[in-house]
């Protein structure tokens, strides 16, 4: 019991050290990534651009073929 009341009547401890400390650790952790090269990063790039044209043509065929099933399917009923 009696360390009990020591833990409390002691001060909280602060965890951490402060927005410096901090921010100097971001520092020498983004010191250790190794970072992309201009040439990867380009062509990353145009995949992604390239993927994303695809992509779009892709669904506007689909949403164009389930357009005209729908509206075939509809005019069924008439």
């Amino acid at each position: 019991m009696a360390t009990d009341q020591a833990d409390q009547d002691a001060e909280p401890r602060r965890r951490g050290g402060g927005p410096f400390r901090f921010f100097g650790e971001v520092r020498a952790e983004a010191r250790k990534v190794t970072w992309a090269t201009m040439k990867e990063v380009q062509i990353s790039t145009i995949m992604v651009i390239i993927f994303g044209i695809v992509t779009a043509i892709f669904f506007f065929f689909v949403d164009s073929l389930l357009r005209l099933a729908m509206n075939f399917l509809l005019n069924l009923g008439l």
